[in-house]
């Protein structure tokens, strides 16, 4: 999370700190030891987070809309979304002040870029998608209008990293965290189109409602709009990836699930080795079960 109070997981990691940001530093030396490149994703929960985790403080979103369906896990147990305060325009600057801040802190903990995380009904996604922004102003009404605050964002990253080393992330399909848009076709277009302008590293597209509750085609107007590396993902077996980037559908296919309960993803397909199966039911649990105790290819 890009600024205190803005969590919605419950021991969610931050980049706001002084102690965080050396904490990364182990992280990025680790991984720079071996040879390896690492992004961090920056975001803020919005109507996502919860009191319990925010030492009360309530949710902030583009409207006073409350996520519904769905609890949120918290030290005290699951429990319901509140309903968020909707932020004030005068409050947004400093939401965007704290992306830039948590991008510079991301660069001083060592990573080699940033990837702004506008997807799965946080902060950013909320002010994008229709269904969750009814406000009227500068950041309400049409697609320009609602993407603005994405947009921003995104510039005060490449301002801080330059727009090689910044990726977007966006879901405009995925009903998750109570999410619908009434033209995900035309909110990729046009973001496919700014990004491209921008000439930022990639653009990564969830091409999927993991619910399927919502249907489309967004991965045809990304790659029409957007001229450099697009990336998906949602269920994609490696065959399928690898059609997708033959075909030229695809620069890039990224995988959940699959690499948390196989470390050595890229090993196990390019052997066509059997896949371990991940644990759902420890995703949100402290402790290494379910996290990292899954066994390396030449364990099995």
């Amino acid at each position: 999370m890009v600024m205190e109070g803005n969590s919605s997981f419950w021991m969610e990691p931050g980049i706001y700190s002084d102690a965080q940001i050396k904490g990364w530093k182990a992280v990025t030396d680790a991984v720079h030891e071996k040879g390896g490149q690492i992004v961090l994703q920056l975001w803020h929960g919005g109507r996502a987070c919860h009191p319990l985790l925010n030492g009360g403080a309530q949710p902030v979103a583009p409207s006073a809309i409350p996520i519904t369906g769905d609890e949120v896990h918290t030290p005290e147990g699951k429990k319901p979304y509140v309903t968020p305060r909707e932020l004030r325009d005068d409050e947004i600057p400093g939401i965007v002040a704290g992306f830039k801040k948590a991008a510079e802190n991301a660069k001083a903990a060592g990573f080699d870029g940033v990837e702004v995380h506008g997807a799965n009904g946080y902060l950013l996604d909320e002010f994008l998608r229709d269904g969750a922004n009814k406000r009227s102003g500068p950041y309400g009404g049409p697609i320009e209008n609602r993407a603005r605050l994405m947009l921003e964002v995104l510039d005060a990253a490449i301002s801080v990293w330059g727009a090689d080393r910044v990726g977007l992330r966006i879901s405009p399909l995925n009903s998750y965290n109570s999410m619908l848009d009434s033209d995900p076709v035309a909110i990729t277009a046009y973001l496919a189109q700014q990004c491209s302008t921008r000439g930022i590293a990639y653009l990564h597209v969830m091409r999927s409602d993991f619910f399927q509750a919502q249907q489309g085609d967004v991965l045809t107007p990304a790659r029409q709009h957007f001229k450099g590396v697009l990336i998906s993902n949602m269920g994609y077996t490696a065959e399928e990836a690898e059609q997708a980037i033959t075909e030229g559908k695809l620069d890039a296919v990224a995988f959940g699930t699959s690499f948390l309960a196989n470390p050595d993803l890229p090993a196990r397909i390019a052997a066509k080795a059997p896949l371990n199966a991940p644990n759902p039911a420890k995703f949100y649990s402290p402790g290494p079960e379910g996290y990292t105790d899954y066994p390396f290819l030449l364990a099995v």
